[in-house]
């Protein structure tokens, strides 16, 4: 494994169970607060991270996803145990796999939302064009345009998340995952996993046969957020942390 980055982080509540939000690619800690206000609410502590080249956190030469999951698991609560949950988006689904199977009494349950376990061919092309229009247009305007239902301190955040990321970085997160593919790790994990899913009627990352794929593996489950892009933690807020705290409970 790459040798660990340390992560900035930001704390929601003071409860007894602890949880770990990792965003996606282009995104930020700050970007998980609804799930992290949700949780805190819940009687949970919720602590999100700044991925390696994202935010605060430091800048670095590997942008694997090895090098995300290696930052991941050495991520641990302060009194250095394990995680109750870890909860991650995308690219942090990715590395949370990476961290959940490399790092031994890490967490105890996963829940992944729309996670890139395999990331090929189109979905390659989205993901690339999406980030090059997100840092080419990083204004309030331009995000209300393209995700007009969102919530207004997303799409704050969102440009927030732009204007701090390494745009380098981002691009690298692309060009140095060739393959872009954790599905070997993902059939190995052996504790209760549960992946909220985006619609594929919208777009998401995961779906059709990978999904299957993955879920032939008996420690996951799913559930889809209708009506949700591959944020539904943003588009479909309500829906994605009632099924969040459904697989928690």
């Amino acid at each position: 494994m790459p040798a660990p980055l340390t992560l900035p982080r930001l704390v929601w509540g003071d409860g007894h169970r602890r949880a770990l939000l990792v965003h996606g690619l282009g995104s930020s800690a700050a970007l998980m607060w609804r799930i992290g206000t949700a949780l805190a609410d819940a009687g949970w502590q919720a602590t999100a991270v700044d991925l390696r080249g994202h935010g605060d956190a430091p800048r670095a030469l590997d942008y694997s996803v090895a090098a995300y999951g290696a930052d991941v698991a050495a991520a641990r609560p302060d009194d250095g145990g394990e995680w109750d949950a870890v909860i991650g988006h995308s690219l942090g689904g990715a590395a949370t796999v990476i961290a959940a199977t490399t790092a031994s009494g890490w967490a105890r349950r996963l829940v992944l939302i729309d996670p890139a376990i395999h990331v090929a061919g189109r979905d390659e092309g989205i993901i690339r064009r999406s980030q090059q229009r997100a840092f080419a247009s990083p204004d309030l305007e331009a995000v209300r345009a393209e995700h007009p239902d969102w919530h207004p301190q997303d799409v704050e955040l969102k440009v927030d998340a732009v204007l701090r990321a390494s745009r380098w970085a981002v691009e690298q997160t692309s060009a140095q995952n060739q393959p872009w593919d954790v599905r070997a790790q993902a059939a190995q994990l052996d504790i209760p996993t549960h992946i909220v899913g985006a619609d594929p009627e919208v777009y998401s990352l995961f779906t059709g046969d990978l999904a299957e794929s993955v879920l032939a593996n008996p420690h996951i489950s799913m559930s889809v957020v209708s009506g949700a892009g591959h944020s539904p933690h943003r588009d479909r807020p309500e829906d994605t942390i009632r099924q969040i705290l459904e697989a928690l409970s």
